[in-house]
């Protein structure tokens, strides 16, 4: 999967853009946010058959990218410590000997309890930890997440420096549609009838958008807005519109990235 695509991939953004009024401010810190659609095996690309695709354009206040990647120990069970604890935490502190004199009284020079002590005494500050119980192994990573606050703010227009944009975004979060018949006998019916297809019938709903990031050179694409708010306590104008929204989103990636995956975001010219 090329979830970053390459400089020769990016999309060329048309003016259709809805986004606020930012004069003198660094292309840079400006992110763009547009639909995406497969393309090949591999590739994903602004989705083709718009003279002039929307695109949605603002800047950042908080932007992370965070990977997670899944290291565990599995032989950290596999010494003596795990199998009887307290009997290995006593020998190797030395706090059973007071318990083995406590019973069986004060040992003679020669004498069989003095060779136990003797033996006991060989396990202090002895661990059976080893690096084999602390090799790491690589089992796997999720998908990347990506965190950002998206701002928008009105100086003319509330409607459309504000409300557009982030109801675009939240078209593209949502389902393109849900069905409303939820019974899979009735859609069987339908599809004997042949007033429905095989495909509609199993699947009637259809998933959210895919889009793609640009921001400060670098194009992620494709990603899902797994999580959006929107922050009810915003001002607002005479009219009820908001005159400013700082959106929280997350986005995450359809699948983990390998080394050719994060080669591919090498920074592109503004």
């Amino acid at each position: 999967m090329a979830t970053i695509p390459s400089i020769g991939q990016a999309a060329t953004l048309g003016a259709n853009a809805l986004t606020s009024i930012w004069d003198g401010l660094s292309p840079h810190l400006i992110a763009t946010f547009y639909e995406v659609a497969k393309t090949g095996d591999d590739a994903w690309d602004r989705i083709e058959g718009k003279t002039d695709p929307i695109a949605v354009m603002a800047p950042l206040t908080d932007a992370n990218l965070e990977m997670v990647l899944n290291w565990q120990s599995p032989f950290e069970q596999a010494g003596p410590e795990s199998k009887a604890p307290a009997l290995m935490a006593m020998l190797q502190s030395g706090a059973l000997q007071p318990v083995v004199d406590a019973v069986m009284g004060k040992s003679k020079e020669g004498t069989a309890q003095q060779k136990s002590n003797e033996f006991l005494k060989q396990f202090e500050g002895r661990t059976g930890i080893t690096k084999l119980n602390s090799t790491q192994v690589f089992n796997g990573m999720p998908p990347v997440k990506i965190t950002v606050t998206v701002l928008f703010r009105a100086w003319r227009d509330t409607a459309s420096e504000v409300e557009a944009p982030f109801n675009k975004l939240m078209e593209w979060a949502l389902p393109i549609e849900l069905s409303k018949d939820g019974s899979v006998l009735a859609r069987a019916a339908e599809t004997a009838k042949g007033d429905m297809g095989y495909v509609e019938a199993l699947m009637p709903s259809k998933a959210p958008t895919r889009i793609a990031l640009k921001y400060k050179g670098r194009i992620f694409s494709p990603l899902v807005i797994e999580s959006i708010g929107m922050p009810l306590n915003s001002p607002v104008d005479a009219n009820g519109r908001f005159v400013q929204l700082a959106v929280p989103m997350t986005l995450c990636t359809l699948t983990a990235l390998d080394r050719k995956d994060w080669s591919n975001s090498a920074v592109v010219s503004m």
